[in-house]
């Protein structure tokens, strides 16, 4: 009996070891991980302290009672940029577009989803599409058009960013608004509501988590985008954005301030951060939910 009882121990004791030394390795990974990507933060945070020129010599260096120059990168970075302008333009084309976007592709996704046509299928397929065309193909004829239609300015930023936002909305949208069952909609029309009804009243408030996904993700791209609104806006117009008012402090002959740099970045991320720290936990259901009849 003994033998037999030790034996058990034994094939019970080894599931439990490799299933510890398997949560250990999956930890240090882990660990791994946020030391990666938490590194380029930390290494602009210490930089945004010290001179410039101690920069460049020894950039991975704690700032030291000769390298730390306090605020001073700060008001420089401020003084020389326009900051204040830029971070107030970036806030309502990143704000508007993500709006725009929600309202839109939410209802484009419905009504694609909801009514079974050849014409639906198609334009599902060429939202999808434009998901995988590259900026670069589209970017030269798209500035052009853009001078033509006279959008240079923060309202027509939303609507470029709407045409360049729709496909990877919609394509989350339709994935979450399929695994909706057609009962609640019709339940809802028994109790008189028209289409239009059932979508504000049912559909949207159903939709919150996706929403919400995609809402982090545009805001993320569209506040930290550089090339679109220096292509579209430029340097010489009043409605610059922060990743374009960042690079002016790169002089013609290739000079850079870099302590101005670094500060201006701390910045920047500072209001991207503290928005997807809010609604981070929302982005896994989001994405599970969009996933699951796609």
């Amino acid at each position: 009996m003994q033998a037999t009882v030790s034996k058990k121990s034994t094939k019970e004791t080894k599931p439990k070891t490799k299933k510890n030394v398997g949560n250990t390795v999956i930890f240090l990974i882990l660990c791994a991980l946020v030391v990666v990507f938490l590194a380029p933060i930390l290494f602009i945070v210490i930089n945004s302290f010290k001179g410039k020129f101690f920069i460049s010599d020894n950039p991975f260096a704690l700032p030291t009672s000769q390298t730390f120059v306090g605020l001073s990168n700060y008001i420089n970075g401020l003084e020389k940029t326009g900051f204040l302008s830029a971070i107030g333009w970036s806030f309502f084309i990143t704000i508007g577009s993500v709006a725009v976007i929600l309202f839109f592709t939410s209802m484009t996704a419905y009504y694609i989803t909801r009514v079974k046509s050849k014409f639906t299928s198609v334009l599902y397929y060429l939202f999808v599409f434009s998901m995988i065309v590259p900026f670069q193909m589209v970017m030269f004829p798209m500035v052009k058009l853009a001078d033509i239609l006279h959008l240079a300015n923060p309202v027509g930023m939303i609507i470029l960013y709407l045409g360049f936002g729709c496909g990877l909305s919609i394509f989350m949208f339709s994935g979450f608004i399929k695994s909706i069952p057609l009962e609640i909609e019709e339940a809802a029309m028994i109790d008189g509501c028209n289409p239009l009804q059932t979508y504000f009243h049912i559909v949207l408030p159903i939709l919150k988590p996706t929403a919400i996904t995609v809402a982090i993700l545009n805001a993320m791209w569209i506040w930290n985008d550089y090339l679109l609104p220096y292509l579209v806006i430029g340097l010489s117009t009043k409605y610059k954005t922060i990743p374009v008012v960042i690079q002016m402090l790169v002089g013609s002959n290739g000079n850079r301030d870099m302590g101005a740099m670094m500060a201006m970045l701390v910045l920047a991320i500072i209001p991207i951060i503290i928005f997807y720290l809010i609604c981070q936990k929302h982005i896994i259901e989001g994405v599970v939910a969009g996933a699951v009849k796609g």
